[in-house]
């Protein structure tokens, strides 16, 4: 993928050509390119930014469950947006708050420094707020019920009432605020790999739809 990937039209992308179009991308937070990384929980965001990151050199991640916590599962905007959008825009390293999802509580600081290309991992990470300072939002292409199966599978069964209040919250972000139809990139994943394919979002999709 080059700087500019919409000059042709391929069955699908690699995760390596995608990561040299995200370190040629204009920046969008300030000096940062910003790329957020989208999908239902249980999807595959987690796995798809460390090799995102590891290809980009150690490209730093931010995990929004760290950011969000049992009372607030998505009302975390406004804490984002002050903790971690603002000093990057303004070339500063973010600092925020490490939730502990056992203990139900902040347990330690952590740091993001205003790298060439950072990461955001976590449902809600397209979120319409978050994607003004986006250079663009990535969707994994997995259908919710196989993805939440997927999720209980790696949680236990000892979770299985968090994620039903999970499902049902999840449902309701997606039904006010969905990301998919903003998406620049589905992301797909079959055989232990990913797939890169032009989203809705993306000026292939709109050159193929017309105006």
């Amino acid at each position: 993928m080059s700087t500019e990937p919409s000059d042709r039209e391929p069955a699908a992308w690699s995760i390596g050509e995608l990561a040299s179009w995200l370190a040629g991308a204009p920046p969008s937070c300030g000096p940062v390119r910003l790329l957020g990384i989208d999908g239902h929980a249980g999807s595959g965001k987690t796995t798809l930014a460390a090799r995102l990151s590891t290809l980009l050199g150690g490209a730093p991640v931010l995990h929004l469950d760290d950011l969000s916590r049992h009372e607030e599962l998505f009302d975390w905007t406004e804490r984002l947006g002050d903790q971690v959008v603002r000093p990057l825009s303004r070339g500063r390293t973010a600092r925020y708050q490490v939730y502990d999802w056992v203990h139900r509580h902040a347990i330690h600081s952590a740091e993001l420094p205003p790298a060439p290309a950072v990461l955001v991992e976590g449902v809600g990470a397209g979120r319409r707020a978050l994607r003004p300072h986006l250079c663009a939002a990535l969707w994994l292409d997995l259908p919710p019920e196989t993805a939440w199966e997927r999720g209980l599978h790696r949680d236990g069964e000892e979770l299985a009432d968090f994620w039903h209040e999970w499902v049902a919250e999840e449902r309701a972000h997606f039904a006010d605020d969905p990301t998919l139809p903003y998406a620049r990139y589905l992301v797909r994943q079959s055989d232990g790999d990913f797939r890169v394919l032009p989203g809705p979002a993306h000026p292939l999709h709109a050159v193929r739809v017309g105006p």
